[in-house]
């Protein structure tokens, strides 16, 4: 049976963090660093309990950061971002982020240890690859010996080149719109967020460079032949991470990076490992059918698609019913859309820029979670409602876990609770939300008809219902065999009773047996006479921000005295 993705997002330099006296941007020593070895057999245990079958571990390769390490000096601080720096300046692709690893010398092999618990956990294991940029100063100590740095052989007299791995903007000093100090790039490159020139913003990404692909950014032009060298250092990586046992890459940006070098290099990978696959970050819908199909991504994140609308929905009064819209937008490719309401770019859930209230989320979950057989991610700490109203450091309070900073989250350390991960000292309100996600997500699996099955949008004949209001509520089915998952979600702030119109061809397309059915209700475990008539209305509660899970799976007549709990 294929399983639904469910996805775990871990940072592992905040996740087992347990100091509770943190300073905003405080250095390694002031505020700690949850590490590699920390992620053990009970937190294994703890994540796969929700229903993850995948963890992606994030911040894994070696970035630029403020912190020296034994043997590994200090990035200059000037274009690190917050004292540790993002996870995605990577300045050597071939090495493990020292500060996550308790023996800094044995740091990959705690890594490999990692990746082994992981699968003796039952998960799956991905990592971050990062294509499009590097730090500004990338250095590899610990590569194998013939492989050359980025940029090692480039002709930095030439604005662009095919052999170069660096865009240079010649003759001109880096001298961004704050200062710099003692830190100097002559000439400069340019910014891993196509910014082709010399003078970053403080709101550019200018601790990065942009990688070159081969593409003229003057006129557009491509070269493919011969394969440029960026494309072959690339592909060396992506054998070498393979080769430790990874399951897959999140790749990042990969809007940014040339179609072609997707379709000529995750082939290649496959033809070795053809277990792994590949996650897109992307950011336009235009695009979603040629990574997929010419550029050969399993997946791809549904950010600009389905995650907006449900923002929308829940912070600007969207109509529910343009739920309909977004699965159109993707249908036929909707079993390869990854679904999220978190991650570390976007704010929290329960932040005051989104819900405000993490026991909201229910009828987005539901939704994100079910509307298709593709992969649905959280984010960690999503499931005890983390709000991320710290102020951290570098980035302030902006609603969104830090990925610059060394820092511990209160909610974190109670489910660590000493090592146990269990629910004992979260809030009555943590631990509630926990047990909802995981009675969501599993779900996802246990009903083939949300994994495997058909879907079909109950909405275009409920859009003039008087007893639904299309404005709140949506509605869907998903059918696998003999199985019928009638769902319904709330996005209001009061309860709902509603009829819910079935059309014909919902009975014709998922072939459904008409007849009075013994239903359960997934989320509560309440049984009811359900009837699934053509010409009949199915009648239910929805609870405020709520939702309802009707299984209808062994017709038979129901009998007189639970006539009384059947409604037409």
């Amino acid at each position: 049976m294929p399983e639904k993705l469910i996805i775990y997002q871990l940072f592992p330099r905040l996740l087992t963090n347990q100091c509770a006296r943190c300073v905003p941007g405080g250095t390694l020593e002031q505020n700690g660093s949850g590490k590699m070895n920390d992620i053990d057999d009970a937190l294994l245990v703890s994540i796969k309990g929700l229903g993850v079958n995948c963890v992606w571990y994030t911040g894994i390769i070696e970035h630029a950061t403020k912190t020296a390490f034994p043997g590994i000096p200090a990035d200059d601080p000037h274009v690190v971002k917050g004292m540790a720096g993002s996870p995605y300046a990577i300045k050597d692709y071939y090495d493990v982020a020292p500060e996550i690893a308790v023996d800094v010398d044995r740091r990959m092999e705690e890594f490999e240890e990692l990746v082994t618990r992981t699968h003796n956990a039952g998960m799956k294991v991905l990592i971050d690859y990062v294509p499009n940029h590097t730090a500004r100063r990338y250095h590899s100590d610990v590569a194998p010996d013939d492989v050359r740095d980025f940029g090692a052989d480039d002709d930095d007299t030439l604005f662009f080149s095919p052999a170069n791995n660096y865009y240079y903007l010649t003759n001109q000093q880096f001298s961004p719109s704050f200062p710099v100090g003692s830190y100097a790039e002559f000439p400069a490159k340019a910014t891993g967020n196509d910014a082709f020139t010399a003078f970053p913003g403080e709101y550019d990404w200018y601790e990065t460079v942009k990688l070159n692909y081969g593409r003229d950014p003057g006129n557009g032009w491509e070269y493919t032949d011969p394969v440029p060298d960026t494309w072959l250092k690339m592909l060396a990586i992506l054998r070498f991470w393979a080769s430790k046992g990874v399951d897959g890459f999140r790749c990042d940006m990969v809007f940014m990076v040339p179609l072609e070098f997707w379709h000529w290099v995750i082939p290649q990978i496959k033809k070795y490992y053809p277990h792994i696959i590949f996650i897109g970050e992307i950011y336009d819908v235009g695009q979603y059918r040629p990574f997929l199909d010419y550029g050969c991504f399993d997946y791809l994140y549904d950010k600009v698609n389905l995650y907006d609308t449900l923002v929308g929905i829940q912070t600007h009064n969207w109509s529910a019913a343009r739920l309909t819209g977004a699965w159109q937008t993707v249908d036929g490719i909707g079993p390869r859309m990854l679904n999220f309401l978190e991650n570390h770019d976007e704010v929290r859930f329960g932040s005051k820029a989104y819900a405000g209230n993490p026991a909201l989320v229910l009828p987005s979950l539901v939704v994100s979670a079910m509307i298709n057989t593709g992969p649905f991610m959280l984010y960690f700490g999503q499931e005890i409602g983390e709000c991320a109203t710290d102020n951290e450091g570098f980035a302030g309070d902006n609603n969104r876990t830090t990925i610059f900073d060394y820092w511990s989250y209160s909610s974190l350390r109670r489910w660590c609770d000493g090592g146990r991960w269990g629910t004992a000292a979260l809030t009555q309100q943590e631990a509630w939300l926990r047990a909802l996600y995981a009675r969501v997500l599993h779900l996802c699996n246990s009903e083939k008809a949300v994994s495997q099955g058909r879907f079909f949008d109950l909405m275009y004949v409920n859009l003039h219902n008087p007893d639904l209001n299309p404005h709140h509520i949506f509605s869907f089915m998903r059918q696998y065999g003999d199985d019928v998952l009638l769902i319904a979600v709330n996005f209001d702030s009061v309860p709902a009773d509603i009829k819910i119109n079935i059309p014909d061809s919902a009975f014709d397309y998922m072939e459904i047996k008409e007849g009075d059915y013994e239903a359960e209700e997934m989320l509560t475990g309440m049984s009811s006479c359900k009837k699934l008539v053509r010409g009949n209305t199915f009648a239910t509660s929805v609870p405020a921000y709520g939702a309802v899970i009707w299984k209808c799976s062994v017709q038979k007549l129901c009998v007189s005295e639970k006539s009384t709990l059947s409604e037409s």
